[in-house]
């Protein structure tokens, strides 16, 4: 079986690393970095922290040198998910390929390009901290199902679960995995533009009342349109974000949104915050304080 990650930042590279310690598995990882692709192909691509893990995926910037594949996997930014996908299609030409980003929308994205798509939704995180070399900060279990205009075959997806999970990403195969997805995107969105914005870690945001009082809002108006598009929530996105708190989870976390900001990159608020208010706009549903916090973003965005 051949597995192409497309994309190689902290997430991507989680997956293909793993994965590549499969002695049944060919991994491939896509990414636009020389860098860390050559890094990747002369030291093997290097976990630390929550695991020690060095995999060797054949990592190549040239999308022209993809071989066809059974599998991807998209882990690029959400805002980079049509550029990626267009130029990486032809391997997945006979193939299926899976989502595992933030946001919303991805998924329509792959479809117009590929015939096979799976929904995706993975709670494991980290950061790259040098090229060939990624901190996991966070394990997590990963969900896959089908995306209904455009399914992959459950056994496919059920074969790609258990590829990861092999491979020490724990991963199950649903029937409806909208509910894992609209699970975490309001995580995401509720948590982490608060991050954002305001420079603290998700433990930090958490333990102020003020704060948590707003992420509780964001939760709520999430959580009301998913309930307005007849989405049934796989768990509580407040637990989720309380155990995240945890000091042996996440509490010294920085959100990938943190991250972006600190870095002076574009975030992927335009899929989280943005995606929920117009999911509310299109059912009636109002979202003040997710349309608030998008503004805010973007404008923080601006001021760069």
């Amino acid at each position: 079986m051949r597995v192409c990650v497309v994309g190689c930042g902290a997430v991507g590279s989680l997956f293909a690393a793993n994965l590549s310690q499969l002695e049944d598995l060919e991994v491939w990882a896509y990414d636009l970095a020389q860098e860390h692709v050559d890094a990747i192909n002369r030291e093997g691509l290097r976990l630390s922290g929550a695991g020690d893990v060095v995999g060797w995926p054949r990592a190549t910037s040239d999308a022209g040198a993809l071989p066809a594949c059974d599998f991807g996997i998209v882990a690029t930014k959400a805002m980079h998910t049509s550029a990626a996908i267009d130029a990486t299609a032809h391997a997945f030409r006979d193939g299926s390929i899976a989502t595992v980003q933030n946001g919303l929308g991805n998924e329509e994205a792959l479809a117009e390009h590929v015939e096979r798509v799976i929904r995706g939704t993975t709670f494991p995180a980290g950061k790259v901290v040098a090229p060939g070399h990624v901190q996991w900060d966070v394990k997590g279990d990963t969900t896959f199902g089908p995306f209904e205009p455009r399914p992959a075959p459950a056994a496919e997806i059920e074969r790609l679960a258990d590829a990861c999970t092999r491979a020490g990403m724990p991963a199950k195969a649903v029937a409806d995995a909208r509910g894992p997805q609209w699970r975490k995107v309001i995580f995401n969105a509720s948590t982490n533009p608060i991050g954002a914005l305001t420079g603290l870690t998700h433990g930090r945001v958490c333990e102020d009342r003020a704060l948590r009082a707003l992420v509780t809002g964001l939760v709520d108006e999430g959580k009301a349109v998913a309930a307005a598009q007849g989405i049934e929530l796989d768990a509580d996105p407040e637990d989720l974000i309380d155990h995240a708190a945890r000091p042996d989870v996440a509490y010294g976390h920085k959100a990938s949104m943190l991250q972006d900001v600190e870095a002076r990159r574009p975030t992927e608020i335009d899929f989280l915050n943005g995606g929920i208010v117009r999911f509310g706009d299109e059912h009636g549903v109002p979202t003040p304080l997710n349309r608030a916090i998008w503004a805010l973003v973007k404008g923080l965005e601006r001021s760069w």
